[in-house]
């Protein structure tokens, strides 16, 4: 039986000058014995700059990151041969969709605009296309950096643990929006309206497998936040506030993504300044961070970090060096280590595996 698994890899298109540009949206294979990259194909669909797979495997979803005019596109997948075949395609009625999240009910996709500060929500078909949208949540408010918090913008949405409540991550208001969708109307409730520390410019967030607590990458506030969630209030408290780099970092290392490991004893952020990984160790049942390293991504500007389906390997899209570096974890440890293996994609922004 074949250890070899897929990939799926979205990238910015605009700029790209290359003689013959690679397509949007990429499809590969991946061989962690003989540590292997290999294209099987893919979809042309400018700025895909993000990904999500609807639960049957079956059909891939990207956003199109235009300014003014976002995008939900969605492409069937073909069991055999990994062809992409256009299903469509919806506007998600707001600029530089950047978060895609197929809800854990697989009914409804679920978008976050990063220019207009929302969240769309679309009815996914029986055949895995999208529908209009059937709600669309606007955020309210602005940050203390007038720089890039002078309106809302979601950056991410994430399912706390039960599926029940969605959680919208908001940079511009520095807040975290707790909503119920109705499987329905497709329509969103909000719960809470849960403010941080303002002019910290929350990113992503990872929950930990307890689902009492969270861990945040601060884009402007350069830092990793541990937070507590109520899964009855929907209501989080920050807890601690890290530096994203630790001891011996400097200047604005914009964090990106975060990551647990498979075992959850080590928790992964991507720092674009400063070019590297930082690992944290879980401790006190997932309460608390302590910094343990801090590593080279294998290239510049890492974008999205994401885990083999083995756990062995942590995939970086580095998007400045145009390439997917490929890290080794040692398990025990939490270290990284480099493999050698990178793969060549222009403007890279991220990876999935299904």
């Amino acid at each position: 039986m074949s250890d070899r698994v897929r990939l799926f890899i979205g990238r910015y298109t605009e700029g790209d000058t290359s003689p013959q540009p690679a397509p949007g949206i990429t499809v590969a294979e991946f061989d962690p014995e003989r540590l292997t990259i290999e294209p099987l194909g893919g979809a042309q669909l400018p700025e895909a700059s993000f990904l999500a797979l609807n639960p049957s495997g079956g059909v891939l979803y990207a956003v199109q990151e235009d300014e003014t005019d976002g995008r939900a596109a969605a492409f069937s997948i073909d069991a055999g041969t990994s062809a992409l075949t256009f299903l469509g395609k919806q506007p998600t009625h707001g600029g530089l969709p950047c978060h895609l999240l197929v809800e854990p009910g697989g009914s409804h996709l679920l978008t976050a605009n990063y220019a207009a500060g929302s969240v769309a929500v679309h009815p996914i078909r029986p055949d895995g296309a999208l529908g209009p949208s059937s709600d669309v949540s606007q955020h309210v408010g602005s940050g203390p950096r007038r720089d890039r918090q002078a309106g809302p913008h979601a950056h991410m949405t994430a399912a706390a643990p039960g599926g029940e409540v969605l959680l919208a991550v908001d940079l511009g208001t520095d807040s975290i929006y707790a909503y119920t969708l109705d499987g329905l109307s497709g329509r969103l409730t909000l719960i809470t309206q849960n403010r941080l520390r303002p002019g910290s410019g929350p990113r992503h967030l990872v929950f930990h497998p307890s689902g009492e607590y969270f861990y945040l990458a601060n884009e402007l506030g350069n830092s990793v936040s541990v937070c507590a969630y109520d899964p009855g209030t929907a209501a989080v408290k920050e807890l601690a506030e890290l530096p994203a780099v630790g001891e011996g970092g400097a200047g604005q290392n914009a964090p990106a993504g975060i990551v647990l490991s498979a075992d959850a004893r080590f928790a992964y952020l991507s720092n674009r300044g400063d070019d590297s990984i930082t690992v944290f160790e879980v401790c006190d049942g997932g309460a608390r961070l302590r910094p343990v390293g801090r590593h080279p991504c294998g290239g510049s500007r890492p974008r999205h970090i994401v885990f083999s389906p083995d756990g062995r390997f942590l995939f970086v899209a580095n998007q400045q060096s145009n390439d997917i570096a490929v890290l080794r974890l040692d398990p025990e440890s939490g270290a990284l280590s480099p493999t050698g293996l990178s793969y060549p994609v222009k403007q890279v922004a991220h990876v999935i595996f299904g």
